[in-house]
């Protein structure tokens, strides 16, 4: 079984910073892309930054800047660190990963479970 487990929410305070994790684990033969999305109550999913597997990232206009996807393909491990944060910040963050498993040619697309950032005014 092949899955995605984020941590590092919590509640911040405006201007405070955040750093997210989510470690993939299971029969993984490779992983191409990975990426955050977030859910803010009310608001569709929306992409916050992506990583390419050679590590080239693309961040959402919302979080330029303030924002940095990093990658440990050693650890099947993907970051997000959060700087200046904003209450517009506040949200649940899903971790997403397309994997290619052990053993087969098959590619899947996976979530995680997601972790709430809330960001205090």
């Amino acid at each position: 079984q092949v899955q995605l487990v984020e941590s590092g929410g919590g509640l911040v305070q405006t201007g405070g910073s955040l750093r997210l994790s989510c470690a993939a684990s299971g029969s993984i033969f490779s992983i191409n892309n990975m990426a955050w999305y977030r859910q803010a109550p009310g608001k569709e999913r929306e992409m916050v930054a992506h990583i390419t597997t050679g590590g080239i990232p693309t961040y959402a206009e919302s979080v330029k800047g303030r924002a940095t996807i990093s990658r440990d393909n050693a650890k099947n491990t993907v970051y997000l660190q959060m700087n200046g944060l904003k209450p517009e910040d506040t949200a649940v963050y899903y971790c997403y990963a397309h994997i290619r498993l052990t053993g087969s040619t098959r590619y899947l697309e996976l979530w995680g479970q997601g972790t709430l950032v809330t960001v205090s005014s």
